[in-house]
């Protein structure tokens, strides 16, 4: 008889375990005492393309600490204020002493919809003015309908649909409905035997962010072939399209490209603020039909949802309060330092910032001076681009990204604008895209084409004295320089797969056989080789 008993058991403690969930105590978390936003690159993103105001791909680790004080037994943690964008499968809290039972992501922020619906069936005020007397008037009434089927309300009078009486209405509330928030909120059930208060940190991934990085260059006044000089600034912009701002929380930015086998965007599921709709019942009898609508201009439109197109986007950090040893002025007073991250790096922002909702924000992280280079000339000189006429050359800024050089650090990839001093200023010369250069690669910056400096590229043909099998076609290059001083020009002769090659001195660089020329100032320079295809 004791095995009957033990089964009928069973169902009974399955009964009482919902009961149970239901009947836990609700804790808020405190706001969040201290925060750490890192940004990630969109890792889908390509070196030449531009960070997307309107739809960015990167993410976000969000660190939050917060203290909460629970009593005997389960609870319920909620914390409010998460990114909407938030992962909240990736969500970890530590520090509570008896772990987390379950998650949970609310689906729904307040708005008039949720309101409603969180409602049905209970009791409102509706307040009526008269716009001839001014008179208000109130009364009680029952919500009967969801948000998404216009909104009925039951009064003394009956049933009515709200704004169709003429009247200026309004509907109040005597409370919230229970789950709803103006933030998105994220909550945890745990259990602590005793209870007491406890400092918790909250951490988990948001979808909705990115960066990339700027440059500025500025050509010294004076340069020439051997020594041309350059200034170069950097700053991290960091765009963060929440609705949720970070304030007084330490930035960081990860540069580099990370392994992603997630997909954030699917599993991010943002609170929805739904509208609320109203719809008037028909005028007329149902047994005639409708009157025909008459011609009702349609209302004007919504006003702009907050966004970048009317707001002031763009927030440079520089000092802030309680730093008066800083120089206010200085747009470099605060800069983002680089620290080792594996094989990635981190940018670190030294003083706390505000990453504000739907928002840019730059922060400078690199200034050099006297970055020394070399201006470079390039061509093609190949039977393909074989030609009786010249071509102006193509222009190079080019350096070494070590200390010797006056760099050495980790460049991530973004954009550069590349400016030049003279006697009228700083004149831009060239904008290019920039990819990530590591500590002690080549640095190449593509300037335009030149206007001083061209080349002439012509096939000769094959020489009489060559034997069968040895056809050798002569190539000859044509180089002038209209500069006042010397310069180097590199040529492209081909690729090594391609073609072999007699007559002069040449290296490979990037896959590309080339020769270095120096032409002299207000001068010419001819160089002349033999070619043939590899294959014969």
């Amino acid at each position: 008889m004791a095995r009957p008993a033990f089964l009928l058991a069973l169902p009974l403690l399955a009964m009482a375990a919902p009961a149970a969930a239901q009947d836990r105590a609700v804790v808020e978390a405190s706001e969040p005492s201290d925060l750490a936003v890192t940004v990630y690159r969109d890792p889908s993103r390509r070196e030449w393309q531009r960070l997307n105001p309107d739809w960015p791909q990167g993410f976000a680790m969000i660190s939050e600490t917060r203290s909460v004080t629970l009593p005997p037994g389960e609870s319920r943690i909620r914390f409010e204020g998460v990114a909407e964008g938030m992962v909240a499968v990736s969500a970890i809290v530590t520090g509570l002493p008896g772990g987390t039972i379950e998650k949970n992501r609310n689906a729904d922020l307040l708005s008039p919809a949720a309101l409603v619906d969180g409602s049905l069936g209970n009791r409102v005020r509706i307040t009526r003015t008269n716009p001839a007397s001014g008179e208000a008037t109130s009364e009680s009434a029952i919500v009967r309908t969801r948000a998404d089927g216009g909104l009925v309300l039951q009064t003394a009078a009956g049933y009515e649909a709200v704004r169709c009486s003429g009247l200026p209405e309004g509907l109040s509330f005597d409370s919230i409905p229970d789950g709803l928030s103006s933030e998105p909120v994220f909550s945890i059930d745990t259990r602590d035997e005793s209870g007491g208060t406890y400092t918790v940190t909250l951490t988990y991934l948001a979808w909705g962010f990115d960066w990339e990085a700027s440059y500025v260059a500025t050509l010294h006044e004076g340069r020439d072939s051997d020594d041309v000089r350059f200034d170069l600034t950097s700053w991290l912009t960091i765009l963060n399209d929440n609705g949720q701002s970070f304030e007084n929380a330490e930035l960081l930015a990860v540069a580099g490209t990370l392994n992603i086998e997630s997909d954030f965007e699917g599993l991010s599921d943002p609170p929805e603020a739904r509208p609320l709709r109203l719809t008037c019942y028909p005028i007329g009898s149902t047994a005639r039909g409708s009157p025909v609508p008459r011609n009702v201009p349609p209302p004007p439109p919504p006003p702009p949802a907050p966004g970048y197109a009317n707001e002031e986007r763009i927030v440079v950090t520089a000092a802030r309060a309680g730093m008066a040893d800083m120089e206010m002025n200085s747009p470099m007073a605060v800069m983002a330092g680089e620290e080792q991250l594996g094989d990635l790096k981190l940018y670190r922002v030294p003083v706390p910032v505000d990453v504000n909702a739907q928002g840019l924000k730059q922060v400078a992280f690199l200034r050099e001076e006297g970055v020394e280079g070399v201006l470079m000339y390039q061509g093609d000189c190949t039977p393909w681009t074989s030609d009786t006429g010249f071509h102006p050359a193509r222009m190079r800024l080019e350096t070494v990204n070590d200390e010797d050089h006056g760099l050495g650090v980790a460049l991530p990839s973004g954009t550069i604008s590349v400016f030049e001093r003279s006697p009228a200023g700083e004149l831009l010369i060239a904008e290019e895209n920039l990819r990530d250069y590591a500590d002690g690669q080549d640095v190449e910056l593509e300037l335009g084409e030149s206007r001083q400096v061209s080349l002439s590229c012509r096939y000769e043909g094959n020489r009489l004295d060559d034997t069968p099998g040895e056809r050798w076609r002569e190539m000859t290059a044509e180089l002038t320089n209209a500069n006042p001083v010397p310069v180097i020009v590199r040529l492209n002769l081909g690729n090594p797969a391609q073609w072999r090659l007699r007559g002069v001195r040449e290296r490979l660089k990037d896959g590309q056989r080339i020769v270095e020329v120096e032409v002299p100032g207000n001068g010419t320079r001819e160089l002349s080789w033999r070619i043939r295809p590899a294959s014969e």
